[in-house]
């Protein structure tokens, strides 16, 4: 018999493969090193093989569709329900088997070189925004506890410590001031870094044309471009602009059972940064709109009127990551709302 399909349980040196026939009868199941892993899969007959993902899941998947074999990349809470016994590399591998086969399962998007390093992009920058925050907090905290408070805004932090180290009047002492000092000039140092990264983004934005072109939609600029092309390219391996918004949490959760239909907050499940740009975006949107007369701004009026600003907010970015889809996955341009 040939192996049909085969789950592979990913780790840094130690591989474990399950590998089954087009019945699932199981055939294969052998522990690899990773100098070893790419040999034995060579030498395979074209399969379908399911990856959990995690690290290195996409690299794995390039590497396995180079030998020509179909790979799918499987989320975690989609493979943990077929998991039996005990959880070990032998019980993991045969679960991610057992989702592969199943006819409806739903699989992560794929993402090429060049869609990684845009996430790198983005991460790095997180990464840097939530270190300002955290120096700009303990600041704060270092001054309110010899009673000088300031604002809690990055900005106003910006201009007021300054001014209080230059105030040789405010009781500070002069290791407080020397510390916070050196604080201060490290939160510039990251400021700097988090500028170096914007400008790699914006590089990035226009040379890329799906960027461009869904930044045209109201409420996504450069970074929302740029992180939803990284992290669903085309927009393919969804069937429709609901199941986008859905992926990135958009939609209500739902608690329903018999007749009885709850819908609670939206689900917030998929890429937390990606429906967090998405939702600083639509909320621009709302603001502004209760400015503007067009029909488009007359319904997120008309919205935030009946349902309150939050859900306004959430239906304007499930709105966006609809249009995204429509033009990622049908090559449109983007046309005002009539």
């Amino acid at each position: 018999m040939t192996v049909a399909f085969i789950g592979i349980d990913l780790a840094k040196n130690v591989f474990q493969l399950h590998g089954v026939d087009a019945n699932g009868q199981a055939l294969l199941k052998r522990r690899l090193r990773r100098e070893g892993l790419l040999a034995e899969i060579a030498e395979l007959e074209p399969c379908v093989i399911g990856v959990e993902a995690c690290t290195g899941a996409f690299y794995w998947q390039r590497q396995f569709e180079a030998l020509g074999h179909t790979v799918k990349v499987i989320a975690l809470q989609y493979v943990k329900p077929f998991v039996k016994h005990q959880k070990n590399d032998q019980n993991d591998a045969e679960a991610i088997c057992t989702a592969l086969m199943l006819p409806n399962m739903k699989f992560v998007p794929t993402k090429s070189e060049e869609q990684q390093d845009i996430q790198a992009l983005h991460r790095a920058r997180r990464r840097l925004v939530n270190h300002r925050t955290a120096l700009v907090s303990q600041m704060r905290g270092l001054l309110l506890d010899r009673g000088i408070p300031i604002a809690l805004s990055i900005g106003r932090a910006r201009r007021a410590i300054p001014e209080i180290l230059e105030n040789q009047t405010n009781g500070l002492s002069a290791m407080s001031r020397e510390i916070i000092g050196d604080l201060f000039d490290f939160f510039g140092q990251i400021d700097a870094q988090i500028t170096t990264f914007d400008r790699r983004i914006d590089a990035v934005f226009k040379s890329n044309e799906d960027c461009r072109r869904i930044a045209r939609i109201c409420g996504v600029g450069p970074k929302t471009a740029t992180a939803v092309v990284a992290a669903v390219g085309d927009g393919r391996e969804f069937k429709n602009g609901r199941h986008l918004a859905a992926w990135m949490g958009l939609v209500p959760r739902q608690h329903s059972s018999g007749d009885k239909r709850l819908l609670m907050g939206i689900s917030k499940r998929g890429d937390r940064h990606l429906r967090t740009l998405l939702i600083h975006g639509a909320r621009s949107v709302v603001r502004v709109a209760q400015l503007k007369t067009d029909p488009f701004s007359q319904w997120v009026n008309s919205l935030r009127e009946r349902r309150g600003m939050n859900r306004a907010i959430v239906a304007v970015a499930n709105k966006n990551a609809r249009i995204i889809w429509a033009m990622l996955n049908r090559n449109e341009e983007f046309r005002a709302h009539a």
